[in-house]
Formats: C-alpha cells, sequence, structure tokens
C-alpha cells in the first residue's frame, strides 16, 4: 500500500492525464514528445552523435587504451551494443533475460576480431536504435511495461539516450587523446 502523500499525487497524476486523454491535448503533446526523443536518441544537437563519433575512425586505434582508462574504443561501443540490445528486448519480450551485470555488458577482447565484427556492431547499434524508435512510435509511452517494474517505454528511451550519451562521450575523449578527433 502507498503512503497517502504519494496515493494523492499518483491520483492527482493520473486524474490529469485522462483529462488530457479525452480532451486530445495528450495525443498533440505525445507527438511532440515522441519527436524530440527521436532526436535525442538519434543524436545531434548539444551533443555528438554515435554515428559521428566512431566515423573515419582508424581500424588499429580501436584497441588502444590511453593511461589510466580501463576500456578501449571497441569495449565502449561493444558495451553500447549489449546495453542498448538490453534495453530494446526488455521493452518488447517480457521473456527477455538481460545479460548478467557487469560481466555480460563488457566485452573482455579490447579489440574487434575484424574489421568485419566492427561493421556487423556498428549495423547491429543503428538497427536496434531504429527498432527502438519504431517501437517508441507505435506504443503507447506512458502505460507501464507489464512485465518491468514501474518502467515505461518512455523511461528506456531517456536511459538509452543518456547511456549512450555518456559513452558516446567517453568515445570522444578517447579520439581526442589518441590524436584522432576531427579539430574542428
Amino acid at each position: 500500500m502507498l503512503p497517502a502523500k504519494i496515493n494523492f499525487y499518483t491520483n492527482l497524476w493520473e486524474s490529469g492525464l485522462l483529462f488530457y486523454k479525452r480532451t486530445g491535448i495528450m495525443e498533440s503533446q505525445t507527438a511532440i514528445l515522441v519527436t524530440e526523443l527521436k532526436k535525442l536518441l538519434n543524436g545531434g544537437g548539444a551533443h555528438v552523435g554515435f554515428k559521428d563519433a566512431v566515423a573515419n575512425l582508424p581500424f588499429n586505434l580501436l584497441g588502444e587504451k590511453p593511461y589510466n582508462l580501463p576500456y578501449s574504443i571497441w569495449q565502449l561501443v561493444a558495451h553500447i551494443k549489449i546495453a542498448q540490445w538490453d534495453m530494446l528486448e526488455f521493452s518488447k519480450n517480457g521473456a527477455h533475460q538481460s545479460p548478467k551485470w557487469p560481466d555480460e555488458y563488457w566485452a573482455k577482447e579490447v579489440i574487434p576480431k575484424d574489421e568485419e565484427t566492427w561493421k556487423n556492431t556498428l549495423k547491429q547499434i543503428d538497427d536496434d536504435l531504429q527498432a527502438f524508435i519504431a517501437l517508441l512510435e507505435s506504443s503507447n509511452i506512458y502505460d507501464t511495461i507489464p512485465h518491468g517494474d514501474g518502467q515505461r517505454i518512455l523511461t528506456e528511451a531517456l536511459q538509452i539516450a543518456d547511456h549512450n550519451a555518456y559513452h558516446i562521450a567517453e568515445i570522444v575523449v578517447i579520439r581526442r587523446l589518441l590524436g584522432a578527433w576531427k579539430s574542428s
């Protein structure tokens, strides 16, 4: 049972949502929010997007770990792939089993085995992101995910954007330290 104060705010929130749903305001506001979430997920604006962060990156630098940094660019990219895939699958599949944290969220190899693995990983990240965006567009982003603990598609969208932005920034920093970042 929720404490009375929390229950009051929950009821107030739900009654406000009901008003917006009945008047049609909710649909237009949701459409605006989904559009902004898509921009955030695709990168750009105030942040470097994933594609720009890895563009023209020499393969031989993927396994480099600058002094005192725990991960290579490859390990960060592989982590983004695994975590984003996990959030996508969690959002759409009640039978999904998340990888074991932290061991199964990070590549043990410092560098991909070959350039094909690198290219396939980049493609998988983009494919999963586009699949999540399609889910975002086709879902009620405010409904709780039935098999979750209160998460919503909105929650997962914000988490993917936040998580990716954090690690994309790390990729850019490593590129700068390796002298492999654009100067302008």
